[in-house]
């Protein structure tokens, strides 16, 4: 089967979850074009983890429509996951295996094997500053060794997406600064990126924010943009903002 044709990586509208009367995510309608570095931003409890699970294929719409990378969400859930790349704050990999065996590991998932594989692998052992770890086991790293390893799983089949879930909590300023260098290389390249945060250093270098409000999408637009809709001198100030308005909502 030919894959499809698209422009925006991500196209959603009207998307809605329930879970029995609790209204999870309600009517969020947004697109996000190839190659975009897209902030996903809201307090905890906002609806950011449970509208990446409906877009990831993990979740099942209660409403509304979405595509991501040209699929269906509900029809092609599984087509989407082989498509993307996911990496969260807990560090989701083997600890008993070497930096290099889980890189293995995961390429072999995502269907490479033999000397594509080994090429792939040496390719991202480069870029990332790996060569010296290859042999270490993934539990002995440090935040920002481990941070570099699940980036470089979750990239090893070239995804056309990359949806990155708070992936830089509790590692340090130099290391964040190198992930997001690696980030604004891999969209130049044409990979799309969708990144939680709550560092708002970080939420100033994507190129456009969307803000989630006890399920509802409030905001959309560049940091310039933002600012001027909330009257606000810095996009912490937002932060800040949304989360006394979301103090005791529960997502």
């Amino acid at each position: 089967m030919s894959e499809p044709a698209w422009t925006d990586a991500v196209v959603a509208e009207h998307l809605r979850k329930t879970f029995g009367t609790l209204v999870a995510v309600d009517d969020i309608t947004m697109t996000i074009a190839r190659g975009e570095v897209f902030g996903f931003l809201g307090p905890n409890g906002s609806g950011k983890t449970t509208t990446i699970r409906m877009l990831c294929g993990l979740m099942t719409p209660s409403g509304g429509t979405a595509t991501v990378v040209g699929y269906d969400v509900r029809r092609d859930a599984e087509r989407i996951r082989r498509r993307i790349g996911y990496m969260s704050q807990k560090f989701g990999l083997y600890d008993d295996l070497t930096v290099m065996e889980n890189m293995r590991f995961y390429a072999s998932i995502y269907g490479l094997h033999g000397a594509a594989r080994r090429a792939r692998l040496a390719e991202l052992v480069a870029e990332l500053g790996l060569g010296d770890r290859v042999d270490q086991l993934a539990g002995t790293l440090s935040g920002g060794w481990k941070q570099r390893l699940a980036l470089a799983c979750a990239v090893a089949h070239r995804p056309a997406m990359l949806f990155l879930d708070e992936p830089t909590a509790g590692v340090d300023p130099a290391s964040r600064r190198i992930f997001w260098q690696r980030i604004h290389a891999l969209a130049g390249q044409g990979t799309t990126i969708l990144v939680t945060t709550h560092y708002m250093d970080e939420a100033e270098q994507c190129g456009r924010l969307a803000f989630l409000s006890r399920g509802h999408l409030i905001a959309v637009g560049t940091v310039p943009e933002i600012l001027a809709q909330f009257h606000q001198p810095t996009i912490e100030d937002v932060f800040i903002e949304l989360q006394r308005r979301d103090e005791g909502a529960v997502v």
